[in-house]
């Protein structure tokens, strides 16, 4: 007759379907990813910005070893003592990111995935492999590699560098336990109170610090001061027991993913379902065609959940990062790029897939074109202006009264970033156009390569256009800066006009509008 099961042939199966879980989720990453690289429009230049990206880290991690005063006692000793906090820095980017996009991004778009038998497990590796594939993510690998290159010169350089790419990646599977965590937390019963109050504790608590000439104590005594030690030990005991426990790290935290991944897979996404479920209170008609454009769009924008996430990392944290560090104000000048160039990633360079389907529906509404362009325009101007006021906010809480040349170039560098990155990005959403559903979190207004791309771009010019306004900052006269200024919206200005003519041409604007409503 039947007889129950034993306790050890439960656990015995259990293991063995872990297992082959763990094998099927390795499996299906792999399909995915060649079904991702399947899509790509342009292989032939996606090679060749690989091919770039791995030149650029090669390069990040050696050259600087050979320059003159690597490795010295001057300033690469002064770099070889702060690269605990560097490596520190890497970590708490790297959580942030991944908190803000919901456990990281999509390795499949939500709808898609949802007819594909596809574990949680499965997400959590794709989410991993799609991490650095984020030109923050990359920068600052490339200036954690670069620096250490440069404080150890070509002494014991190959045995540093191997333990700085292994902290890179036991620290991105670290953040991505704690954004899974923060995820179901979010998920649950107050989970999005809960979240908040404890992100304004964190910020307190690290100000408080600041403001009590205490946080580079705490900074000091962080556990990867033992990193550096096995670094710079060169290839030996100390240095084979670093490699093994960021090995036994990064295995773990891997594995661990997977946990609060599942959870929190069978949690509904309270944020996200709150807005589609909501009910809103219509307003009163506006006075014009361009003002009903306007308030559709930006309620568009400003209850999306990955918009609203997004908005808050990208001003806050470089302006708490700012008021950390008593930022002065002709440095300031560098945030609002950042802050602009982040800002148009989240929806700005591929604008007109917040229509999708309903963008059909536009259509037949008895409006100009040139009236809907302005109005998306103008969104997208808002949307990066209230980022950047936040910031420079924050920044200027400790960097004291300015003088009206600093105030000018401040005030230039925000407008022309503005409208650059406003005139990129109208310009990128009319030529390259992509069908993605941003209802989700996690979502990308475009693929991971794509988005790379972007935002290289958008870093390079907007931190070029900082630096030059941060030396206009040093000038007594502040006339300067606005003269300097001129050309440099003329320019901008030029290319926003060419891309609304794009948009008004029917082939164009029918190609772009059957695109993102597919």
């Amino acid at each position: 007759m039947p007889t129950a099961a034993s306790w050890t042939s439960r656990s015995a199966r259990s293991a063995t379907d872990r297992w082959a879980e763990a094998h099927r989720a390795v499996a299906d990453v792999g399909h995915l990813l060649r079904f991702r690289a399947a899509t790509v429009r342009r292989r032939g230049t996606a090679a060749w910005l690989l091919l770039g990206f791995a030149a650029l880290t090669t390069a990040a991690a050696v050259v600087p070893a050979y320059t003159p005063g690597a490795g010295g006692e001057g300033r690469a000793f002064d770099l070889l003592v702060l690269l605990p906090t560097a490596l520190a820095g890497f970590l708490g980017l790297a959580i942030v990111s991944a908190v803000a996009s919901g456990g990281g991004r999509e390795l499949v778009a939500r709808d898609a995935a949802a007819v594909l038998p596809l574990s949680p497990t499965t997400d959590h590796l794709g989410a991993l492999a799609l991490a650095p594939l984020n030109i923050a993510w990359l920068l600052q690998a490339w200036l954690l590699l670069g620096t250490t290159a440069y404080a150890l010169g070509p002494s014991g350089l190959l045995a540093a560098q191997v333990v700085v790419l292994l902290w890179l990646a036991a620290a991105t599977a670290v953040a991505q336990v704690v954004a899974w965590t923060f995820e179901g937390v979010r998920r649950g019963h107050h989970g999005i109170a809960g979240v908040r109050l404890l992100t304004l504790t964190l910020l307190g608590l690290a100000l408080g610090l600041q403001l009590a000439d205490a946080l580079v104590s705490v900074l000091d005594q962080l556990p990867t001061r033992r990193l550096v030690l096995g670094m710079i030990a060169g290839f030996g005991g100390t240095w084979a027991a670093t490699v093994a426990a960021l090995l036994v790290l990064l295995l773990a935290a891997i594995a661990l993913g997977a946990v609060p991944a599942h959870i929190a897979a069978r949690r509904t996404p309270r944020d996200e379902a709150r807005v589609e479920s909501g009910r809103y209170v219509a307003g009163r008609l506006p006075g014009s065609d361009l003002l009903a454009l306007v308030r559709t769009d930006r309620g568009s924008v400003w209850r999306a959940v990955p918009m609203r996430r997004g908005i808050a990392v990208l001003a806050i944290g470089p302006g708490a990062v700012a008021l950390l560090g008593g930022l002065p104000w002709e440095t300031m000048t560098v945030l609002p790029g950042l802050v602009a160039s982040g800002g148009a990633l989240l929806f700005g360079v591929n604008a007109w897939c917040l229509d999708a389907r309903g963008g059909l529906w536009r259509e037949s509404l008895p409006v100009a074109p040139g009236t809907v362009f302005a109005a998306r325009a103008w969104v997208l101007t808002e949307f990066l202006l209230a980022a950047s006021a936040v910031t420079v906010l924050l920044a200027a809480v400790r960097a004291g009264v300015p003088s009206v040349a600093e105030l000018t170039a401040l005030v230039c560098t925000v407008v022309v970033v503005t409208v650059q990155v406003v005139a990129a990005g109208m310009r990128w959403s009319a030529q390259r156009p992509y069908a993605v559903d941003l209802r989700s979190a996690r979502a990308t207004p475009a693929p991971p390569l794509t988005m790379v791309g972007y935002s290289t771009r958008l870093a390079v010019s907007t931190t070029l256009t900082g630096l030059v306004f941060s030396g206009l900052a040093r000038v007594p006269a502040w006339e300067v800066s606005v003269l300097v200024a001129v050309p440099f919206l003329c320019w901008s200005l030029a290319r926003l006009v060419r891309a609304h003519a794009r948009w008004v041409d029917p082939v164009d604007r029918a190609r772009v509008v059957m695109t993102v409503a597919g």
